[in-house]
């Protein structure tokens, strides 16, 4: 239940968010911009790791659909085969460029596990923004307190891609085709 009302709070406040300017750093701003530019636009993926196909996403169909768009928050469905229940939020808050990963059940309501990400690190540039944990991560998912999630624009264009690491180590990275929106 106590995870549940934060997520609701969470929720909550993205909301006000939106109502509200931040600014950004200039990395920072140029990657929304260029992520924004994809909205309404659906595109297909592939795990690329692991390789060895023993992923629990291997082989499924990924596609993200940058869905939402405003001046303050993106929301990037995240489909895994059937499975509909991610969608990545990136938002323009006082401390920066955030992600945070919305997980909902078939029904809408939010999981147990929910609304976990962090802040943009400084180290971020305008193709490439690293999202640290933040504390209620940590709280929430102890093992992922040293996570780093990474959203990067290739620099030509072509790719975006969604990598995991923990403890430094990669655990997870798809690649998105932005040459080919789907229909």
């Amino acid at each position: 239940m106590k995870r549940y009302l934060i997520a609701s709070l969470c929720l909550l406040l993205l909301a006000a968010c939106t109502r509200t300017q931040y600014p950004l750093s200039k990395p920072q701003q140029a990657f929304y911009q260029s992520m924004s530019s994809l909205c309404g636009k659906s595109f297909s993926g592939k795990v690329i790791f692991p390789a060895d196909g023993k992923d629990p996403f291997a082989g499924a169909p990924l596609t993200m659909i940058v869905q939402t768009c405003s001046d303050t928050v993106l929301r990037i469905p995240f489909w895994v085969g059937e499975d509909k229940s991610r969608t990545w939020v990136i938002s323009k808050t006082a401390e920066g460029l955030q992600l945070k990963h919305d997980h909902r059940h078939e029904d809408g309501t939010p999981d147990e596990v929910t609304m976990y990400g962090g802040i943009a690190s400084t180290a971020s540039t305008e193709q490439e923004q690293r999202f640290p944990a933040d504390a209620y991560t940590a709280e929430l998912l102890p093992a992922a307190a040293t996570n780093e999630w990474t959203l990067a624009l290739s620099p030509d264009g072509r790719t975006f891609s969604y990598i995991l690491k923990r403890d430094n180590q990669l655990r997870f990275r798809a690649d998105f085709d932005l040459t080919k929106p789907l229909e």
